[in-house]
């Protein structure tokens, strides 16, 4: 069986020296290089140019999101290739990785999406950063979606639609639903596939991130929590359940009864709980979070009901 030709797609907005580092990676790798820049006000269009992709800057006279940044770069690339390494901006892509994935690709016919082991760059620069980097060490095996960085069949992709240009967050997964339901599978190998560097040293940043991820279970529970693959339905419930439901009626139960707001200590033991499974930063960080997600969950929600769509939610 012939190798499929590879192309990569990148995605990026003011990503400075980390772009740079990104596309000199691809170099060798993947044939065309396009970057869809968004925006950018620090010469990140012309810093591509100079190496040698091929930009496209996408019209922001419409809302911006990834998903319609990389269908951008997709519709650009036409029939060129048969497989598209997807990346952001801020990643570098390992030298081994697009020939391992491709030979997983070819030697897996059923498997459209097929993405390896993203790491942290800076995982000791700050607590947030060794978050993502746990959060990316996803299991290996046949999985239900992938990131922002794997290698994809062209072809599969177009067929399923492309990314639903709307979602802020979680485009992947929604992606990978509709893949999964075409027949294709998605998996995880045990390869190295790209270095990130998240640049997250505030509490704020981790917040905003984590918010972003509560809008996007909702949304996507919106979509396709009632399919058969209950989409994010379970995340979205646990949200609203820890996030908002229970303090609601603790504080409400503790206005009747000052006694009740005893119930408060379920978090300290949802906290030991989880830390025996996760470690104590992530175990906390875990509890914390699901108050941001909520937050997320809530504000879809509410948008929603009065018709109006969010922009993009940033953390850097």
């Amino acid at each position: 069986m012939t190798a499929p030709s590879i192309a990569a797609v990148v995605i990026g907005r003011n990503e400075g020296e980390r772009l740079i580092r990104c596309l000199r990676s691809l170099h060798g790798q993947a044939q065309p290089l396009i970057y869809v820049d968004s925006g950018s006000s620090d010469g990140s269009a012309a810093a591509a140019r100079a190496l040698g992709a091929e930009v496209v800057d996408l019209d922001l006279s419409q809302p911006f999101t990834a998903a319609r940044a990389r269908n951008a770069g997709l519709a650009v690339l036409g029939e060129r290739a048969g497989c598209v390494q997807f990346v952001d901006g801020d990643c570098e892509v390992d030298p081994d990785w697009i020939t391992t994935a491709s030979a997983f690709l070819q030697a897996h016919p059923q498997a459209a999406v097929v993405c390896g082991r993203r790491r942290e760059r800076f995982p000791d620069a700050s607590v947030y950063n060794r978050l993502c980097d746990a959060e990316w060490d996803t299991p290996l095996g046949e999985a239900k979606a992938c990131g922002g960085d794997a290698l994809m069949r062209v072809a599969a992709v177009r067929a399923a639609g492309g990314y639903r240009g709307s979602l802020i967050a979680g485009e992947e997964p929604e992606l990978c639903l509709r893949l999964r339901r075409d027949g294709w599978r998605i998996w995880r190998i045990d390869a190295e596939m790209t270095l990130h560097d998240a640049q997250m040293q505030h509490f704020g940043q981790w917040w905003r991130r984590s918010r972003r991820a509560g809008h996007a279970f909702a949304e996507g529970a919106a979509l396709h929590g009632a399919g058969p693959e209950r989409h994010w339905a379970a995340e979205t419930r646990r949200a609203l359940f820890w996030g908002a439901a229970l303090p609601a009626g603790i504080i409400l139960a503790g206005l009747m009864n000052p006694f009740l707001m005893i119930a408060i200590l379920i978090y300290p033991a949802q906290f030991l709980r989880l830390a025996r499974r996760m470690g104590y930063s992530q175990a906390l960080f875990a509890v914390i979070g699901k108050f941001a997600e909520a937050a997320g969950a809530v504000e879809f929600y509410w948008r929603r009901w009065h018709g109006r769509a969010r922009g993009i939610l940033e953390y850097k």
